[in-house]
């Protein structure tokens, strides 16, 4: 008998509801209060910053530090069209993340097309700087507010907003990797210089996997400062970069369903370890530390399995 095979799109849309309604049952009952539901709206805006990075990082193998630029203008991009705007919500709010996460498309596209010439350490550099530059930029403007920060932000980004907009980008990113386009990115990671004797244009999927990411982090910026209210320059700083960038080598290197978990685990232990105060980045570093040794013994007993067997096999 043949087994069943299960759709994957359907499979993902059950899941998705299940845990939609599951999330809306246990608020309803008291089970999960208004804090740990904000924790949980600031996990999924991290889940989206995560597997847009992962598309640069983990299919495209390129090093990409300043990811957070790229949500730092889809935030006020988002924030300062919404604030001028005087339409109904469900007008407003598409519009204003739209406008948000192209404008960062259009950024990514403008850095990428000479930053994606180079690559490995030079490549993470340019990146970082970009990151960087943006910030200061960004700190400096009038209609940013400079250093003192962008308030009045109209509180757009409910739970089943983010919800579901994760989801969607989460589909969309899966539909991608899985397409031709995918193929092609992946291609290019594996070897450069075989794709492009091959007729692929190496140049022209990487400015496009950038500009995908950089969209998609523009969007989660979007719905950051419409749950916050309130920006400031500085929480885009390069450490939100290689917070994210940790995220996605825990996850594992081309793995969207292991990014997606590193970034719920990560995001949630950041939390708990809140309440450790002055220690709690100490005892965040040790955490990692240990997960990048197990993910390593993971690794090495992996290999070690597969060895064995080629060798009762032979």
């Amino acid at each position: 008998m043949e087994k069943k095979k299960f759709n994957p799109t359907i499979t993902f849309i059950v899941a998705v509801l299940g845990s939609y309604i599951a999330f809306i049952v246990c608020m309803q009952q008291g089970i999960i209060n208004n804090y740990i539901s904000g924790i949980i709206v600031s996990i999924l805006i991290n889940v989206i910053m995560a597997v847009s990075l992962a598309l640069v990082t983990g299919y495209l193998g390129e090093l990409a530090l300043g990811h957070a630029g790229f949500m730092a203008i889809g935030a006020y991009g988002a924030a300062i069209t919404t604030m001028h705007l005087e339409l109904p919500i469900y007008i407003e709010f598409p519009i204003g993340l739209m406008f948000g996460g192209m404008l960062a498309a259009i950024v990514g596209v403008i850095i990428g097309i000479p930053a994606l010439r180079l690559r490995g350490d030079y490549l993470g550099i340019i990146t970082l700087g970009f990151g960087e530059i943006i910030r200061i930029i960004l700190n400096n403007m009038k209609i940013t507010n400079g250093a003192r920060g962008l308030s009045g932000i109209p509180s757009y980004s409910t739970f089943t907003i983010t919800f579901f907009i994760t989801a969607i980008t989460i589909a969309i990113l899966y539909k991608i990797i899985n397409s031709r386009t995918g193929r092609a990115i992946v291609a290019i990671r594996d070897n450069e210089i075989a794709t492009d004797c091959v007729g692929i244009s190496t140049f022209y999927y990487k400015t496009l996997a950038f500009a995908i990411a950089a969209f998609f982090a523009g969007i989660a910026g979007g719905l950051y400062a419409h749950y916050h209210t309130v920006l400031v320059p500085s929480s885009f700083d390069f450490m939100q970069s290689i917070e994210i960038l940790i995220i996605v080598v825990l996850g594992g290197m081309g793995n969207l369903f292991g990014t997606i978990i590193a970034a719920i685990v990560l995001c949630t232990m950041n939390e708990v370890l809140r309440s450790f105060s002055e220690y709690r980045m100490i005892a965040y570093s040790l955490v990692l530390i240990i997960m990048m040794i197990c993910k390593a013994k993971n690794i090495t007993f992996t290999s070690l399995k597969a060895k064995l067997t080629n060798k009762k096999g032979a």
